[in-house]
């Protein structure tokens, strides 16, 4: 990783990890997976968190070429459309987003003009895709099982996962999500695991493991093919069975209703109804 330079930074508010990935000779950068603050309470939203991204780009003299989603998040609001605004860059998603926004359009019974044709993105990845910072190639790996539209960027000897794992002693994703499914989350993550032993893996949240009492977010494809969901040698069966039978005892994130609902808008806000302001839908009973 020689050619890049990578610098996470942790809400702890909602376990995030977000990065800027910069190359080292045109100090070009992409910012992935970032948080914009919400207080449920109040309804209102904040840019502390984007506004640490914006001072470390500043005070570094990089310049934003990509604002990238590993998914639609369900347990924090993006800030790509503020980190736009001021710092520039395209944003994007992967192309199966379609099939996310079709799906919770109907959830939250949008207005009839939201498209489902993932347009609110400046630009729809597919695996194999090939995107650019300076010279340095960001490898799209489509790597569905969380969700369908799940990403994982590989940037030279470093992949970002997403949601797909967490640290070793932590496990895996949840696939209960409407679209998710846990034998295609196996099949994703030996994707990943098949990459060399040494690639490090930068992963999207950290809720600390018991027993451990820091935050983490870096491994490698190595320490991984121990992760405490794959050990010893675990067949897609038996992973389907322990990630169902776990899934069944999460409860919902804190904040997925809101999450979703703005995120499947690349982070825009609904429109703003008559008296100027925008709402968030709240379903009852039907989840």
């Amino acid at each position: 990783m020689n050619n890049i330079d990578i610098k996470a930074f942790f809400d702890h508010a909602t376990f995030t990890v977000t990065y800027i990935v910069s190359d080292k000779e045109t100090k070009e950068c992409a910012i992935i997976d970032s948080v914009r603050d919400f207080d449920s309470a109040s309804g209102r939203t904040s840019t502390q968190s984007a506004d640490a991204l914006i001072e470390y780009i500043q005070a570094n003299q990089l310049a934003t070429k990509w604002i990238l989603e590993s998914h639609a998040h369900a347990d924090h609001l993006s800030a790509a459309p503020y980190l736009k605004q001021k710092l520039g860059g395209k944003t994007a998603i992967g192309a199966h987003i379609k099939q996310v926004q079709s799906t919770f359009k109907g959830v939250f019974n949008l207005e009839e003009e939201f498209n489902v044709d993932g347009e609110q993105f400046d630009q729809l990845l597919n695996d194999g895709d090939v995107i650019k910072i300076g010279e340095t190639e960001i490898n799209v790996i489509h790597t569905p099982g969380h969700t369908p539209a799940c990403l994982s960027y590989k940037v030279g000897e470093a992949v970002f996962v997403g949601d797909t794992l967490f640290m070793p002693d932590f496990g895996t994703a949840r696939a209960d999500f409407p679209g998710g499914d846990a034998k295609t989350l196996f099949q994703s993550i030996h994707k990943i695991l098949s990459l060399p032993d040494d690639t490090k893996i930068f992963v999207g949240h950290d809720y600390k493991a018991p027993g451990r009492d820091v935050y983490a977010w870096e491994s490698t494809v190595a320490q991984q093919k121990n992760n405490i969901h794959l050990r010893n040698d675990t067949t897609e069966e038996q992973f389907f069975e322990l990630r169902s039978a776990r899934d069944a005892t999460l409860d919902m994130p804190n904040l997925i209703l809101p999450s979703v609902q703005v995120n499947i808008r690349a982070g825009e806000m609904p429109p703003k109804e008559d008296n100027g302001v925008s709402y968030l839908k709240l379903p009852l009973d039907s989840l």
